[in-house]
């Protein structure tokens, strides 16, 4: 990537940045801070995934895609990279018979992509959100204002490791000497990791907890209200926050303010003289597709990219808050999440279940995840197996008004993209 980056001439040198990793949360984090700046009067690019509507999700300019001319002038600039540049520089990567060597990955191409787009729309803010993990990550050539890591949990365990401390430790691969890091709330195994990392870096560690806290909360069908002020006595947080700030989001969720206050947090460490005003402005605009996202009524009809079990319960128990026990779920995941987690989490909070295939993006394995919630104590009688996932997506509908039941669709982002597909097309 840095071989890419140097025959580009560092596009992502072009304009400051902040770099977001975590398990849970990130996207959501980076989508609310470039609103932010947005809403500041600046000219954010956006990198997150996954898409679930429109591939030019991953690559925008604040909230609104590039114009067409930044897509297709930065696809020629990344062509004559790769197929000029890039040989002459280092055959050897295109050579099989080479083991040292390989050809750029996708996510590599399309990181580089976005920093091409981003600077020639001229835009004066990078956020930018990790794919996987942060010390190998293909985003991890950028040096960022600040580094932010939001929730940690076990996951790609196959890449990351298989303990929260070696996920930690890949994660905190982001933190860049001298640069802040600020933190979300982590169990004693990660907080340990990024504490020590930290100290290595020199980089001032602003831990959400111990800086900032929030208050009367009020999660609602349209949103989440909030008030996010300095804790008592923290000199940093007074620092950051001299003035309690009442904030509003269009997502429901207590996680959801959690995201927002550690958005608030990082923009103000890496960007202090954003106004406060805009600050409420940006997130109350904000919309970001699946991440608990109403695209029906009547009932309701709730889309949500949760794939860990936590997230998992904190969509589930989001959701019975809101529209009570009950109601109607439809389940698919990737072949390496912990179904069987979530199923034990899921089940009980619902009357039925269908398990489906979360659309062709991933691998998957609907079999293994039915067989995972089939076989739970709360599942008996209660799942069902579909796996064509528009047959699936039909059943689910069908059963929820036939029923007059809510209906939740969660497990993958894949899935959430093909039921918003399925409803809105």
């Amino acid at each position: 990537m840095e071989t890419l980056a140097a025959l580009a001439d560092n596009p992502e040198r072009y304009a400051p940045s902040i770099h977001i990793a975590g398990s849970k949360g990130k996207g959501s984090v980076t989508a609310m801070i470039a609103a932010a700046l947005e809403a500041d009067g600046r000219r954010p690019a956006r990198y997150m995934s996954p898409h679930v509507s429109d591939f030019r999700e991953r690559l925008c300019a604040g909230s609104s895609f590039f114009d067409e001319e930044i897509y297709c002038a930065a696809g020629d600039e990344l062509r004559e990279i790769v197929e000029l540049k890039l040989p002459k520089a280092h055959s050897d990567l295109f050579d099989p018979a080479c083991k040292d060597g390989e050809a750029p990955t996708y996510f590599e191409l399309l990181t580089l992509l976005f920093f091409l787009c981003a600077r020639r729309a001229d835009c004066d803010a990078l956020v930018v959100e990790t794919g996987m993990g942060g010390r190998l990550d293909s985003t991890n050539v950028i040096e960022p204002l600040a580094s932010v890591i939001s929730l940690i949990e076990l996951e790609h365990t196959k890449f990351l490791g298989d303990t929260l401390a070696k996920v930690a430790g890949e994660k905190a691969g982001i933190i860049k000497t001298g640069k802040p890091l600020v933190l979300a709330q982590q169990c004693a195994e990660a907080l340990d990791v990024f504490v020590k990392k930290a100290g290595e870096k020199s980089s001032p560690l602003i831990y959400f907890p111990d800086t900032a806290q929030i208050s009367a909360l009020d999660v609602h069908c349209d949103g989440t209200d909030f008030t996010l002020a300095a804790v008592q006595g923290s000199a940093r947080g007074q620092a950051l926050f001299p003035q309690p700030l009442n904030l509003s989001i269009a997502i429901p969720g207590a996680v959801q303010a959690e995201n927002a206050a550690l958005a608030v947090t990082a923009l103000k460490t890496a960007f202090p003289v954003t106004r406060d005003e805009s600050i409420r402005r940006g997130l109350a605009n904000l919309r970001i597709p699946a991440r608990f996202e109403k695209i029906a009524d009547k009932p309701p009809l709730i889309i949500d990219g949760a794939h860990t079990p936590e997230s998992a319960s904190l969509c589930a128990g989001t959701f019975c808050s809101l529209y009570g026990d009950g109601g109607i779920l439809l389940f698919g995941c990737a072949a390496d999440k912990d179904a069987r987690a979530m199923a034990e989490i899921l089940l009980p909070c619902f009357s039925a279940a269908v398990i489906t295939t979360p659309g062709t993006f991933k691998i998957s394995d609907p079999e293994k995840a039915y067989a995972a919630f089939a076989s739970c104590r709360a599942g008996a009688g209660k799942t069902v197996y579909e796996k064509d996932t528009g047959r699936a997506i039909q059943r689910a509908l069908e059963l929820s008004r036939r029923k007059k039941l809510p209906l939740l669709a969660t497990g993958s982002f894949y899935l959430a993209a093909e039921i918003r597909d399925f409803v809105l097309r």
